[in-house]
């Protein structure tokens, strides 16, 4: 029972039973009149008894029938008293009997009939075969009356499933846009770490839309739009939740794949209905996530654009144009494929500044593990400056379901706290993949541990190379083995000697199977793709060839469009081509024999290390050093 003391809100109503959709009554009540209408012309026929044709003239003949009635072949006709009393069948009670009767001539026509009737006086009627006009007309149109309302049925569910379980079917021209005000939204700047100087464009936006006077008294003109650019999972949705939880103005968001439907003309109309509901809310801000879904360049690929994409794309260039100084309006968009925008979009005067979330750095990453972490009750030895430093390369999203996987590993070892073992195995499961039970068998097993510890010793060895972490044989994801290396710092530049030592640990285990087998297996099929994909990028786009020079080509990059290769000319000639694929395979065949003379000058390392593998399936980075330092002692 509710307390009488505490107000009820005035939009707390009371929960209301669902309503059946309007076309499913319109069925419903069509029904019900046909039923009814059947009914009532049921009960103006009169009740009409079965009569043999031949006892039909006995009766004529003996002055028992005073009308009739002639449709083609069907008769019917009224008794007279004393025929209703010799021929009538009596009804279900016995208690009256039918003056009406109905018969069916034969097939062949009898000549006599006529005139039998008329020698009695019995008063002939006739009637057309086809019945009354209103009969006709029914069975006529009814059919296609029917099939259209079938029609019209399925019309309208499809476009209530495109409105999200509207029921006007005439309303999918209408924007999809979610409105958003301050008290409907939990996230709040405070929820968003790793991200400060976006943070604090953000925050100039919100000022504005709160206090427009104060910029205006400067002759400061806001920005009609924002471009969120950045990676996936790098905070750009979470920041625009985040500002409508500050802003306290209207806020409307959709997602660009919402505008495009299957009708022509539907994307533009949207587009115009959402900028309408926001100037009529102004100050208000406009959040469209995904923009790259319609924004992309138009007339590319093979057999040009999509029209309806490119209709609404103009669409939105037209609204973005249309805004007044004093329309307080604010467009906010975000993208990962900042590449493929249309550049009339990302001129001045449209979306004006540009702000790039990109993979945080080791300071962020423990802010935003600080924010993940508020309700997760964590043990005594978690650093989370330690689980930063081993996370490079994780994502806001991927830090987010780093510590959702530690407390699901938590509940799943029955305990009371997210400790450090908890998150070491859930950075593996996310890094390394699931641990599949995958039965090798002992030469299956050797050839892997040998694979994965020239892996290991390469990345041991190379001076530059990143430093090891971690050397497996047990199956993860797709792979059979596992050697993880960890950066002891973020990398935005990379030398040429770092990247040639990393080719080197890529070819560690073909060239450690080459080295000890004598011949190669298909588990290097990753790492050779890897390292000519880098290779081929050293020598044609970061100059790091002698032979080649320093040139920066587009060799290796993939096109974001179908066919734009094609309308394009060819920034090198074939013969530089041949040249950079020459360089390319030289190159490979060098590093990789370099790799095998590496190994084979410390192969009394690579035994040791692939038999500690081989009993313990698993070694860490002070595991392997303490195997290496042993086998120094031996030597000396």
């Amino acid at each position: 029972m509710p307390n009488p003391e505490t107000p009820q809100k005035p939009d707390q109503q009371q929960p209301q039973k669902p309503q059946l959709p309007a076309t499913y009554s319109f069925l419903w009540l069509s029904a019900v009149i046909f039923l009814i209408f059947s009914w009532l012309q049921d009960g103006q026929q009169p009740r009409y008894s079965e009569l043999p044709y031949s006892q039909f003239k006995e009766a004529v003949a003996e002055d028992q029938v005073s009308e009739v009635t002639l449709r083609s072949d069907h008769i019917q006709g009224q008794f007279t008293d004393r025929g209703v009393a010799d021929q009538g069948v009596a009804d279900q009670t016995g208690d009256s009997r039918s003056r009406f009767f109905h018969t069916i001539r034969p097939p062949m026509e009898d000549p006599d009939l006529l005139a039998l009737l008329e020698a009695h006086r019995v008063t002939i009627s006739a009637e057309p075969a086809e019945g009354p006009w209103w009969q006709q007309l029914i069975r006529g149109f009814l059919p296609w009356i029917l099939l259209l309302a079938l029609m019209f049925w399925f019309w309208s569910a499809a476009q209530r499933r495109m409105m999200g379980g509207g029921n006007n079917p005439f309303e999918f021209s209408r924007s999809h846009a979610r409105r958003a005000q301050r008290d409907t939204s939990t996230t709040t700047l405070d929820d968003v770490a790793g991200i400060e100087s976006a943070k604090r464009d953000i925050t100039e936006i919100i000022e504005f839309l709160k206090t427009p006077e104060k910029f205006r008294a400067l002759g400061a003109v806001m920005p009609k739009g924002i471009l969120l650019i950045g990676p996936p999972g790098t905070g750009k949705t979470l920041l625009a939740r985040a500002i409508a939880g500050e802003a306290g103005v209207p806020f409307f968001s959709i997602s660009a794949s919402e505008f495009i439907e299957m009708f022509v003309g539907v994307g533009a109309a949207r587009v115009r209905d959402m900028f309408t509901m926001a100037r009529k809310e102004a100050p208000s801000l406009i959040f469209i996530d995904e923009l790259d879904a319609v924004g992309r360049s138009r007339g590319t690929g093979l057999g040009g654009g999509h029209d309806e994409r490119e209709q609404t794309l103009n669409q939105i260039l037209t609204e973005l144009d249309g805004f007044e100084e004093h329309e307080n309006v604010v467009v906010l968009a975000a993208t990962n494929r900042p590449d493929v925008l249309d550049t009339a979009l990302l001129r001045p005067g449209r979306f004006d500044r540009k702000i790039t979330l990109d993979r945080p750095h080791k300071d962020a990453r423990t802010a935003i593990l600080k924010v993940h972490v508020r309700k997760v009750p964590l043990a005594g030895d978690v650093d989370l400056e330690e689980i930063a430093a081993r996370t490079t390369g994780f994502s806001g999203a991927d830090l987010k379901n780093l510590v959702n996987e530690a407390a699901l590993t938590a509940v799943r070892l029955n305990l009371t706290e997210v400790d450090s073992h908890c998150f070491d195995i859930a950075r593996d499961r996310i890094v390394l993949g699931e641990e599949r039970d995958t039965e090798l068998s002992e030469e299956e097993k050797r050839v892997v541990a040998y694979h994965e510890c020239g892996h290991a010793l390469m990345a041991h060895y190379m001076p530059k190379a990143d430093p090891l972490t971690k050397v497996t044989i047990i199956p993860h994801g797709m792979a059979m083995g596992v050697t993880e290396q960890t950066p002891k710092e973020d990398r935005y530049n990379y030398t040429q000697s770092y990247l040639t030592d990393r080719i080197k640990v890529m070819l560690g285990g073909r060239s450690s199977e080459k080295l000890v087998f004598g011949e190669v297996s298909t588990g290097a099929q990753n790492d050779l793709k890897e390292a000519t994909a880098l290779l081929r990028r050293m020598v044609g786009q970061w100059g790091m060839s002698e032979k080649v020079g320093p040139m920066g080509l587009s060799v290796g990059e993939e096109h974001v469009f179908l066919g734009r290769e094609l309308g394009q000319p060819r920034e090198y000639s074939e013969r530089l081509a041949e040249l950079i694929d020459s360089e390319v395979q030289s190159k490979l065949i060098e590093l990789e024999r370099t790799t095998i003379g590496f190994l084979s000058e410390h192969r009394r390392e690579l035994d040791a290390l692939a038999q500690a593998v081989l009993d313990k399936e698993t070694l860490s980075a002070e595991e392997v050093q303490q195997v290496l330092d042993e086998c120094e002692k031996e030597i000396a």
